[in-house]
């Protein structure tokens, strides 16, 4: 069974599960089968899963909109090695462009685009005939996976690969193909910045879905400037949780949490930073809350903005640490 690996940024998470539903009649019968980062599971190493379905799945979807084109993991690591496999033969690239952006002049523009002619899926009156349409494009590449066929083995005596040539060839191959990854100051201060714009976007949504789920209490969120916003939940007009998330400061290059508002930036409760192995950029806590299985865990984007978030939250909770 083919299957489908989403490159997307986290921005565009409404539409990704819209399509995913979408595609709901092609998982039934057993079509494909889509794997995405939010199949992580706790306490699983997401780079390391992330690589391992970059590197193998039979579709790769790129989720096209600024934020996309905007994020270096999914634009110089994701979008890269789809496209080297697309090159070579081992993986069907299908760009969904799902809003208005310079796409066309991206590695993947000389890509037919999805829905028709490249429209974006946001304006289109109704977003159902476009995702539509992606499924149709995501069935028919799927029919294209299942008629490649096995190539005969061809008996050929072993010869030497001189460095720096190529040669590929269907048949069976190792899946341990990664090697070390080098990430720049750069690629970490724009993975910073997108992790606060997500984090941000994660706790006004939180804000307001914990005021339709729990009667009498009321979320405000308020965006200061680029780099820090204020967090307040009310119950019955009062003020029971405030919290400031703010980025820089005296604490480094961190993403930074303190109880209540404030425009001071040489305090904090807990602190977010970006980290890096040989394979990824991650996130990771510096302990001085209690999150309990998130210490000294590589965390995803929406694993720190649940962290921080559990603070705000704390004291509603009614829980001691």
């Amino acid at each position: 069974m083919p299957s489908v690996f989403f490159s997307f940024s986290h921005v565009d998470k409404d539409l990704r599960d819209k399509l995913e539903t979408q595609l709901s009649m092609l998982k039934r019968q057993g079509v494909i089968e889509t794997w995405h980062d939010r199949r992580v599971g706790a306490g699983n190493d997401f780079a390391k899963e992330i690589d391992e379905h970059i590197n193998t799945d039979d579709i790769i979807l790129l989720l096209i909109s600024a934020d996309f084109l905007a994020s270096d993991y999914c634009y110089d690591i994701e979008m890269t090695r789809a496209m080297e496999r697309q090159a070579r033969g081992e993986a069907i690239v299908i760009p969904v462009i799902l809003r208005a952006c310079d796409w066309k002049h991206a590695p993947f523009g000389k890509l037919k685009g999805v829905p028709e002619d490249g429209k974006p899926v946001t304006q289109w009156t109704d977003i159902d005939a476009a995702l539509l349409e992606v499924a149709q494009a995501v069935r028919g590449a799927a029919e294209r996976v299942n008629g490649r066929g096995a190539a005969p083995v061809a008996q050929t005596p072993a010869t030497s690969i001189a460095p720096g040539t190529r040669r590929h060839s269907p048949g069976p191959r190792s899946s341990n193909l990664s090697l070390a990854k080098q990430f720049t100051p750069r690629d970490k201060d724009a993975f910073r910045h997108e992790t606060f714009d997500y984090v941000a976007r994660f706790f006004e949504n939180s804000l307001n879905e914990l005021a339709d789920r729990n009667p009498g209490y009321e979320g405000v969120f308020r965006r200061v400037d680029a780099n820090r916003f204020f967090a307040t939940i009310y119950k019955n007009g009062k003020d029971v949780s405030r919290g400031t998330i703010y980025m820089g400061g005296s604490w480094g290059n961190g993403i930074n949490y303190v109880q209540g508002e404030t425009t001071e930036s040489n305090s904090m409760n807990e602190s977010v930073s970006v980290e890096a192995d040989d394979d990824s950029l991650y996130l990771k806590t510096i302990g001085m809350s209690s999150f309990g299985g998130r210490r000294d865990q590589k965390l995803s984007q929406e694993g720190a903005a649940e962290a921080l978030w559990d603070i705000l939250i704390r004291p509603l909770k009614g829980n001691r640490y």
